[in-house]
């Protein structure tokens, strides 16, 4: 793992107890850990959210309660987290059981873990800071509220006077803390399509999004 005075150097923010970072960074594979990294993954998932929600609600004063959701969803994503997690190098300084390159989730949920580690000993407006520099880009990225790839599928399907996708659970594996799900997607007379996640609605999008791609080309 790398020396922690870097990793502080990029995210603007040097800790005055570094124990909570180093938490933050000591995946729960590793021995007597326990479950702090699980714990702060789920602060750093609340406090994100609300970071979010209110920087959507200041900036997209017309936007419906239903188009700031779509935005939320879509930003607070363990896709947007996990790209937030390479863009600051997260996985050099992951600390997890044996020499390997963390699962996406993983990252993710280290993400997670990290603004809570921030919160907990900087406080919301350190999360703040953080979190709007690092999803700034991602937020006005679309500056229409987004449709995930399940939404845009159906809504194809029913241009085309075809039923609606059917979704199909293929198959589960991997350990509690990083499982892993296949799904198939079919419409009618087209192949299937499939996609994998850590969560079966993220292999829902990723089979849509393939088939999509199939589909539009």
């Amino acid at each position: 793992m790398k020396d922690l005075n870097s990793l502080e150097e990029k995210i603007g923010y040097k800790f005055k107890d570094q124990t909570f970072l180093r938490n933050a960074l000591t995946h729960s594979s590793v021995r007597h850990s326990g479950n702090v990294f699980e714990r702060l993954e789920f602060l750093g998932d609340r406090v994100l959210g609300v970071v979010i929600a209110e920087y959507l609600y200041k900036h997209f004063p017309k936007e419906s309660e239903g188009d700031l959701a779509k935005r939320l969803a879509v930003l607070v994503s363990k896709e947007t987290c996990n790209k937030i997690g390479n863009l600051i190098a997260l996985p050099d300084f992951l600390k997890l059981i044996g020499d390997r390159s963390p699962h996406s989730a993983v990252l993710a949920d280290a993400v997670e873990a990290l603004i809570a580690a921030l919160y907990l000993d900087g406080g919301l407006d350190e999360c703040r800071k953080f979190v709007i520099y690092y999803w700034k880009a991602f937020i006005e990225k679309n500056m229409m509220p987004p449709k995930d790839s399940k939404t845009t599928l159906q809504e194809w399907a029913q241009a085309k006077g075809l039923p609606i996708p059917v979704y199909k659970l293929i198959e589960s594996s991997g350990p509690d803390h990083e499982p892993l799900f296949k799904v198939e997607v079919s419409i009618m007379n087209k192949p299937p399509h499939y996609g994998m996640g850590n969560s079966k609605r993220i292999a829902e999008q990723a089979a849509a999004n393939d088939l999509l791609a199939s589909l539009l080309k």
